[in-house]
């Protein structure tokens, strides 16, 4: 039996209930309230861009950037457990760096907590490299560590080959 394919598309307002269950399962402890993800929503597309992953008609993950100028923020990335590791995480990143590209980013931002190695390898894999540390980022103290993609420079910027 053929496994359904996954379907990324723009995260809607009635994705909410399926997006905060899957907020709360995997950020237990600083997990985003609705009233910030509806925030979230409401400048997109202007400066956001937030899709969700599909299996069937199953949400299993979202993700979010923020993009303005030359610089975008991974602003989030979850992945329901049981579908963890079956390529969703990779959907979801490579189509927050494929807009940041599109709206014309040189570079991606994201924090990530200390104690997730799973997700900064993941990070290290896209090319991600550590920026620094911010002590105490995280609602119950753990440290975030900041990492940064270049993605190269805007089309017609001095260093641009001609």
């Amino acid at each position: 039996m053929r496994q359904t394919e996954i379907v990324l598309r723009r995260m809607t307002h009635d994705d909410l209930p399926a997006v905060m269950d899957i907020e709360r399962t995997t950020f237990p402890a600083d997990a985003w309230s609705e009233a910030m993800m509806r925030g979230e929503l409401a400048d997109q597309p202007r400066t956001r861009h937030y899709v969700v992953a599909e299996l069937g008609d199953r949400v299993v993950g979202y993700a979010g950037l923020a993009a303005a100028g030359d610089q975008a923020d991974v602003q989030t990335i979850a992945v329901l457990a049981d579908h963890r590791r079956a390529g969703v995480g990779t959907a979801l990143m490579n189509e927050l760096l494929t807009e940041a590209a599109r709206r014309g980013a040189v570079s991606v931002f994201l924090e990530v907590r200390a104690d997730n190695p799973p997700a900064q390898a993941m990070y290290e894999r896209f090319g991600f490299r550590r920026l620094g540390l911010r002590r105490s980022y995280y609602e119950d103290g753990t440290d975030a560590i900041t990492m940064v993609k270049d993605l190269g420079p805007r089309h017609g910027d001095p260093g641009d080959e001609a």
